[in-house]
């Protein structure tokens, strides 16, 4: 692997629990929260943390005015110096370990997601890898990567993590343990999620109870669990993804609210109990203040293309890469390998983006049940030949989106030209067969 040596050296020292225990390292896991979720947390903590002195460490640097010193507006004193990516695995629950033991960071990951953080266009891209994704490296007696952390720890699960993400270097990643998820939206009182669909299902091996609604609600921590949690739509780990997402999102909105400052004491317990991490002090602090000045538009997720190898996408299925798809979004979320990138499209003519190449979905989110079949007519006059009308979504927005369903920006963007209109939503949580979804609102009546 890529630069193996430093990748081991920094996935050796994990931060150990009774260090956590230290005041300072107490606000660091404000910080790793905004990792996690990409919040905007009180710029309170900063003017606490810029009195603090920590030591350089070799992803950040500090802040300097004309002068030569440290120049403390900025509120941890340090910056990100260079792109660097962390992985967040969200670990399954340990029958047998005990609470307060390492022991509940030892099982398999049922979340995965890469995020790369640049400063250079003050972003942040998260990659969802899909756990049951297939793994076939020489050595490994497994073949799904969800595996990883239960057999080799947080070393094993970014080695293959970056295998499959062209080589990516990984020098630091997150653990969250189970029962994290459910305390924290409590904790918020609660997240303002749609719910597209009702949700009823009952695994009394995995003493696991789901009912929910459809529609817009606020949801406790065992009903956003729920949300999470369910698999039975046909869509297996898939759809699970895209209801991941979603609450990603709904978290960021919850702890942008003034309202939670007062729960952050509790939330610093919250994440003392649950995270295992190897990033320090000082790199967190400096993670907190990337994710204050982080606009809502410079936050993209996408999700590893591929496909089931099951038709029914059903529980004993893999999710087979696509490399090809995975290339592009590496190129166009994580900044790697553009050069080998735009050398093969030079190779592979056939492959640039057009719009008769292009797999649409149009889902009418309007009050009109006429307009996804007018937009869908709009299309393919302007020449994209692969347009299908999809079931209404079933909320109402004002405003219509293009959905980057499998991370083509530039499609996207494509799109937006040729229809003079509509936001780019860069997430998976659209029709999962497409290449991008157009949910039409209310905005586009006044046009036909």
């Amino acid at each position: 692997m890529k630069n193996w040596s430093i990748f081991k050296r920094n996935f050796v020292k994990p931060v150990d629990r009774e260090s956590r225990k230290n005041p300072k390292l107490a606000l660091c896991i404000l910080g790793l929260l905004v990792l996690i979720f990409t919040a905007a947390i009180s710029a309170a903590i900063g003017a606490i943390t810029a009195l603090l002195a920590p030591v350089e460490p070799p992803i950040i640097s500090r802040v300097l005015d004309a002068t030569g010193f440290n120049y403390t507006s900025n509120r941890s004193g340090y910056r990100l110096s260079r792109p660097v990516n962390i992985l967040i695995l969200g670990i399954d629950r340990v029958p047998k370990a005990a609470a307060n033991s390492r022991n509940i960071f030892n099982g398999r990951s049922d979340t995965i997601l890469l995020f790369h953080l640049d400063p250079r266009d003050k972003s942040i891209s998260l990659l969802s890898i899909p756990r049951d994704t297939k793994v076939e490296i020489p050595g490994i007696r497994f073949s799904k990567i969800n595996e990883a952390n239960a057999r080799g720890g947080a070393v094993l699960a970014a080695r293959l993590v970056s295998t499959i993400a062209n080589n990516a270097t990984i020098e630091r990643y997150v653990r969250v343990s189970s029962g994290a998820f459910r305390e924290l939206v409590d904790l918020l009182d609660g997240v303002e999620v749609f719910v597209p669909r009702a949700m009823s299902y009952t695994d009394r091996a995995q003493k696991l109870s789901i009912n929910l609604a459809q529609g817009w609600q606020t949801l406790n921590g065992e009903q956003a669990e729920q949300l999470a949690r369910f698999r039975n739509d046909g869509l297996g780990d898939i759809g699970r993804i895209q209801r991941q997402q979603s609450l990603i999102q709904a978290i960021r909105n919850r702890l942008a609210s003034p309202s939670v400052l007062v729960r952050l004491p509790q939330i610093v317990r919250l994440m003392q109990k649950y995270v295992d991490t190897n990033l320090n002090f000082e790199e967190i602090l400096t993670i907190a203040n990337f994710g204050l000045q982080l606009e809502r538009d410079n936050f993209k997720m996408v999700m590893l293309p591929g496909r089931s190898s099951s038709s029914q996408g059903d529980l004993r299925s893999y999710w087979i890469l696509d490399a090809a798809g995975r290339d592009r979004i590496m190129t166009q979320y994580f900044k790697q390998g553009a050069a080998d990138f735009a050398q093969e499209r030079i190779r592979n003519p056939s492959q640039p983006v057009s719009p008769a190449n292009l797999k649409i979905a149009v889902q009418n989110a309007s009050s009109n049940p006429k307009t996804a079949k007018t937009v869908a007519s709009f299309l393919r006059k302007k020449g994209f030949d692969n347009v299908s009308v999809v079931k209404d979504w079933p909320d109402k927005q004002r405003q219509s989106q293009i959905i980057v369903q499998q991370g083509d920006l530039e499609a996207a963007n494509l799109l937006q030209k040729a229809i003079g209109d509509g936001k780019i939503e860069a997430s998976s949580t659209g029709e999962i067969e497409s290449d991008l979804t157009l949910r039409v609102g209310e905005d586009w009546i006044k046009r036909f």
